[in-house]
């Protein structure tokens, strides 16, 4: 068995069935399935945060009768030809709103179809700050001023949102009107606040540009039921497509689907509460790359992989095999992990970790306290134990 210091990388299966840890040593080990099993001594899990076999469907009346294709985002076929063909795309976040515009280029027509509102701003594809800052910096220099730019931009717009939403509300719908005009504002006019979900960006406008020109169109409303040539809406309106994408969101699954079992016992995820949005209590040598929800995700992913060799590291200088968080002190109240309010995170809630009410089990949508806390923090706390 390597100890930390080691760096030896393992090779991992795609198929697995769990891992199995052991609270006295930390060492980490997977268990048998077809082909090999393997031990580390730190496991770091880059597994993203869904369900990447399938996507979430819901459950239509007469979803089994409609005669065309189906095609569902996660499982694209290569082979799809949707030229001249009527488009039907179900979902308003950002899979619809990318889509849209992609098809519409040889579509016959793109309809989306939305139970709701999403908020959707227009952004352009390229930096013309980045790109001035490369012409008159070397390219590390240019490269952060215009990275701490976009963290300042996202934090600040993040923020307004949350502080002031009527204001950032009537910012985006005007917006919305420079584009598409008055007509089109309900269409893109949520009944909930700016970042209670995630907001969507349509680079250089294109979706607006694909509903100005006709190419594509939206609609808001509730499906009845499915036909055979389409869907019926609760209004009476049938929509008819001879190709319908379901966008309707993924399934929230941290660590892959992977059993975690310490000392024999299975773990509890949705028992568990997250330390520094990493590691989880009473679980020894395992910590997860978990990005932001209201910033780029390899920001927060970014940090964390320091903290975890910050970690490492410091094991190694002192000889500890494994450190684990413990949950001690009984102030600190369960909240929900994600403060969204997103159908792919309510629907997880009961069966993922949850955060604290306080450091260091509070997660935080904040670079600037993240990067305190992650970056400059001290490793060994009252709540982190080193053996």
């Amino acid at each position: 068995m390597k100890r930390p210091g080691s760096r030896k990388a393992a090779k991992t299966q795609r198929n697995r069935k769990g891992r199995r840890g052991d609270g006295e040593t930390g060492r980490q080990g997977e268990e048998e399935k077809g082909s090999k099993v393997f031990t580390c001594s730190f496991l770091y899990l880059c597994t993203g945060y869904y369900r990447y076999e399938e996507g979430y469907t819901p459950e239509w009346p007469g979803f089994g009768e409609y005669k065309g294709t189906l095609v569902h985002p996660q499982k694209w076929p290569e082979d799809l030809d949707y030229e001249g063909k009527r488009i039907l795309v179900i979902g308003s976040g950002a899979t619809a709103v990318t889509l849209v515009p992609a098809m519409a280029e040889t579509a016959g027509h793109v309809t989306m179809l939305q139970r709701s509102p999403t908020y959707v701003i227009t952004m352009p594809s390229q930096d013309r700050i980045a790109n001035a800052l490369r012409k008159i910096l070397p390219d590390k220099a240019a490269y952060t001023l215009s990275r701490w730019k976009n963290i300042l931009r996202q934090g600040f717009f993040y923020t307004l949102s949350r502080r002031r939403p009527s204001l950032m509300k009537r910012l985006i719908a005007k917006g919305i009107r420079a584009e598409l005009g008055e007509e089109h504002l309900p269409d893109f006019t949520p009944r909930y606040d700016p970042w209670d979900q995630r907001l969507c960006i349509v680079p250089d406008s294109d979706m607006f540009h694909a509903i100005k020109s006709g190419k594509a169109s939206i609609v808001t409303g509730e499906i009845d039921s499915f036909t055979e040539t389409g869907v019926r809406l609760t209004n009476g309106d049938v929509i008819d497509a001879d190709i319908i994408v379901t966008a309707t969101g993924l399934i929230l699954r941290l660590m892959d689907g992977l059993e975690l079992i310490v000392d024999g016992k299975p773990v509890i995820h949705r028992e568990k509460v997250a330390y520094k949005g990493m590691m989880y209590n009473d679980v020894p040598n395992v910590a997860q790359a978990f990005g932001y929800t209201n910033a780029s995700w390899t920001l927060k992913c970014d940090l964390t992989s320091e903290y975890v060799c910050r970690l490492i590291n410091h094991m190694d200088e002192h000889g500890y095999s494994y450190c684990v968080p413990r949950l001690k002190d009984p102030t600190v109240a369960r909240e929900p992990a994600l403060d969204f309010n997103s159908g792919y995170v309510l629907r997880a809630l009961d069966e993922i970790p949850s955060q604290g009410s306080k450091h260091p089990w509070r997660l935080h949508q904040n670079y600037f306290k993240d990067l305190r806390m992650l970056r400059y923090g001290r490793l060994e706390d009252d709540t982190m134990e080193f053996h």
